[in-house]
């Protein structure tokens, strides 16, 4: 096995380091195929051919499984947790389900970081991400969440028919957002960085969030992975299933494929 690290910029990969070692993903593709990945890759050091394990075949997986990262970030309540080329995590968790967004909910909630069902979400993006934004606040109003919004924000939403309630940045009077998460007014933070413009508003906004236990969203693909995981739990049920039950799903959806 190697561990790659890589970056992608601009549709080209570049390799970082590789390291001929187990990644911490192992055992989770491993717990998600149902394959002990550990002893073939000892067998194939060994001599063994890949040709030997008939295992190793692309499948589809009646199941999704999402991993998600684990940071220290709330034993450290003063550093901003924006995150950033350097490595952070401190481990993994892995949530299971029928679809993607109770996988992720499930993630998510492994991670220490439970999704809400219902209260208000704050929504304050740069203004490239207010398109992308839209349907996504649209559809948490539609879920039963009323939205908070910072100036910018709150206008371009009320401009495109999103029902929204304004909120004061820190320096633009009281009560502002710090007074809103410190009364716990707010369930969910929906915040990418403005940059240089807005730096202590956005920094002080997730260090308060990760100080009073609010979930936050920096990027706007978590933020549609969290409506989703939201929107599932709301309108799907989710009975708790063993490993060993996803793996047997697994062997049927495989034997059922061999028939047809």
């Amino acid at each position: 096995m190697i561990n790659i690290q890589f970056a992608v910029c601009e549709d080209k990969v570049y390799i970082l380091e590789a390291n001929p070692r187990a990644s911490r993903t192992v055992p989770l593709v491993a717990k998600t195929m149902g394959i002990s990945l550990s002893r073939i890759a000892t067998l194939l050091m060994l001599g063994k051919k890949i040709s030997d394990f008939p295992e190793l075949i692309h499948r589809k997986l009646p199941y999704v499984t999402v991993k998600e990262a684990v940071f220290p970030f709330n034993m450290f309540p003063e550093v901003d947790p924006v995150l950033g080329p350097e490595m952070r995590a401190t481990g993994e968790v892995m949530g299971i389900d029928q679809d993607f967004g109770l996988a992720f909910f499930k993630a998510e909630e492994s991670a220490g970081g439970r999704l809400p069902l219902e209260g208000n979400v704050l929504v304050t993006v740069t203004d490239k991400d207010k398109n992308e934004l839209l349907p996504l606040a649209d559809k948490l109003s539609q879920l039963g969440f009323k939205i908070l919004a910072t100036e910018n924000t709150q206008r371009f939403l009320k401009e495109k028919g999103v029902k929204t309630t304004l909120l004061k940045k820190l320096h633009e009077g009281r009560p502002n957002i710090a007074d809103a998460i410190k009364n716990k007014e707010i369930s969910l933070i929906i915040n990418t960085p403005i940059g240089r413009l807005s730096t202590h508003d956005d920094s002080y906004i997730r260090m308060l969030a990760i100080q009073y236990k609010i979930p936050y969203v920096t990027t706007m693909a978590a933020a549609r992975a969290t409506v989703s995981g939201i929107d599932s739990v709301k309108s799907k049920q989710s009975q708790p299933k063993s490993l060993q039950e996803y793996h047997a799903m697994l062997k049927e959806a495989a034997v059922e494929k061999v028939r047809l």
